[in-house]
């Protein structure tokens, strides 16, 4: 316990003066993109300075670019993120997807290769999960990879693959054995996205945003080498990438160094809105809904942190699964209040009759539609509850 205190002391102090003003509160977060450039001040030093110490991914290995922090270090250090309101240096799938699989399933080679670039910011990955008739239903996959030697030839498209048109690289599920059981016949592999057989092509959004891509693959290149497991049982890898993803450590941090991922705290827009009284929200109603979602929203980043304390290796399994689908109406729901809380002005559509805020409000609210669906749909969270959960029968 001492030890622990000691820790808390030392990473206050280090926050206190490593952290910028500007890396406090909502802001960017780099992803690694060697596509972006960052050009806020405070974030460049924010990471500069985590990267050294190795606070990009806390958790993760030092031999691998991580901070080697148990998970009661670790702790700590979100604790008192949280507490001054410190951004996470950095975000994307690299830290919080592909990087704990690989920790996982990954080879010595593959760790050395991709976890410290994924560390120190010098790349950003998408996922290559979803087809054009293989949504729900993933394993029906037919993006096929055949055995050419030394390397795997890749044939097929995705589609909804987020941030496809600025990552460096692409994890992928891909059809090695198309005489197998759907679920035997897939493989994961790791694949470059600057390479002539890959086509990448935005997907505009009713939002306005083109976050989405489809991406096709004409005889594009895998080596043997970034063949993550064994051959033919990639859905194992790509299920547990997926828990990752919903409530690993990483998510974690997210969670508990911001609003849910959100940019004005709920309570502020209703005040913003409806005036105050007394220091409350002005309107009764609306104070009642507002405070149910904050409650119900500090809730869940309670209950996130109570299952990854509780579990052995550090991210959950099908229990993640309850989180993804409150998450996803949570946010919805937010989005909803926020709406409303503006009036007319909270479904701004012209660029000329409303402010960028308005219009911003506009387009979350119209992007979170999709929360639900994304990552797994809430249909299929369910159906993974009633069996891995609660023990159902098909």
């Amino acid at each position: 316990m001492a030890e622990l205190d000691e820790f808390r002391a030392e990473t206050r102090a280090w926050l206190a003066d490593n952290c910028p003003a500007g890396a406090r509160g909502p802001g960017p977060i780099p992803n690694g993109s060697t596509k972006i450039k960052i050009r806020d001040r405070d974030t460049l030093i924010w990471l500069d300075r985590m990267i050294e110490k190795g606070w990009t991914v806390p958790d993760w290995p030092q031999a691998y670019g991580g901070g080697g922090l148990d998970k009661e270090a670790f702790l700590i250090l979100v604790e008192e993120m949280s507490r001054i309101r410190a951004r996470p240096a950095l975000s994307g799938f690299g830290t919080s997807m592909i990087g704990p699989t690989l920790l996982e399933f990954g080879t010595e080679q593959q760790k050395q290769t991709h976890l410290p670039r994924i560390a120190q910011a010098q790349v950003e990955w998408c996922q290559g999960y979803s087809e054009p008739s293989s949504g729900s239903d993933l394993a029906s996959l037919r993006t096929r990879a055949e055995d050419a030697g030394d390397h795997y030839v890749i044939n097929g498209q995705k589609i909804w693959t987020s941030g496809a048109h600025l990552a460096d690289w692409m994890f992928i599920l891909v059809r090695t054995d198309p005489d197998a059981p759907k679920h035997d016949g897939i493989s994961f592999m790791l694949l470059q996205m600057d390479q002539p057989g890959v086509t990448v092509k935005p997907i505009r959004l009713i939002s306005g945003e083109s976050p989405f891509n489809e991406t096709f693959f004409d005889n594009a290149i895998a080596s043997k080498d970034d063949l993550v497991g064994e051959l033919n049982t990639g859905w194992t890898v790509g299920k547990r990438l997926l828990q990752h993803e919903r409530s690993g450590m990483q998510a974690l941090v997210r969670a508990a160094t911001s609003d849910g991922g959100l940019e004005t705290s709920l309570t502020a827009v209703a005040k913003d809105s409806l005036g105050e009284a007394e220091g409350k929200i002005a309107d009764p109603t609306y104070r009642a809904q507002v405070t149910a979602y904050e409650m119900n929203a500090h809730a869940l980043r309670l209950a996130q942190r109570r299952a990854v304390e509780e579990s052995e290796g550090g991210t959950p399994g099908p229990v993640t699964s309850i989180f993804k689908i409150y998450a996803s109406e949570l946010q919805q729901e937010r989005n909803d209040l926020a709406t409303r809380l503006g009036g007319y002005r909270g479904f701004g559509a012209d660029r000329n009759a409303f402010t960028a805020e308005e219009l911003e409000s506009t387009r979350q609210w119209l992007a979170f539609r999709a929360a639900s669906i994304y990552s797994g749909s809430n249909e299929i969270q369910r159906n993974i509850i009633a069996k891995r959960v609660l023990g159902l029968p098909d």
